[in-house]
């Protein structure tokens, strides 16, 4: 649950820094931003609990780990019934090799950042799970050549 309470400057610092170090020590994060250790652990606890703040994770090579292939999907329905939507969004939770749906306007109703390690898992993935799922009339494919940006901090002004 978000909360409508606008960040302060102290918020913005403490996002700023853990987006560019998500490792930093409760402390030195303190020390960064001028407040006490107790008053920074309250700040970061609330952001938290007010959905601000969502995980900390780390950020993984796909090529190292096997999976070079980005694939963006788009997917467009049937037409736009609410169970079609619904059950579509319930099994694309499902699958770990889609990182992103999106809901969109325009052509697609749907476009998945889908990383993967080759084309031959793409067309097992597209046939064994795309393709089960009820109410589906298009899905077009762009590969990525290479990537050029890929950032995850949000801009915080």
């Amino acid at each position: 649950m978000a909360s409508d309470a606008p960040l302060d400057a102290y918020d913005k610092k403490i996002l700023r820094l853990l987006q560019a170090q998500g490792r930093i020590t409760n402390q030195q994060l303190a020390e960064e931003i001028g407040l006490s250790s107790a008053a920074c652990w309250r700040r970061v606890k609330a952001l938290e609990e007010n959905g601000t703040l969502r995980r900390f994770t780390a950020l993984v090579d796909p090529a190292r780990v096997g999976q070079p292939l980005t694939a963006l999907v788009m997917v467009t329905l049937v037409r736009h019934h609410i169970d079609n939507t619904v059950e579509f969004e319930r099994r694309i939770l499902e699958y770990p090799e889609v990182l992103q749906c999106f809901a969109t306007t325009g052509n697609a109703d749907f476009v998945l950042r889908v990383v993967i390690e080759d084309m031959a898992a793409y067309d097992r993935f597209l046939n064994e799970k795309l393709f089960t799922l009820a109410g589906i009339s298009q899905v077009s494919s762009n590969f990525a050549l290479r990537e050029i940006k890929n950032e995850t901090a949000i801009p915080i002004r």
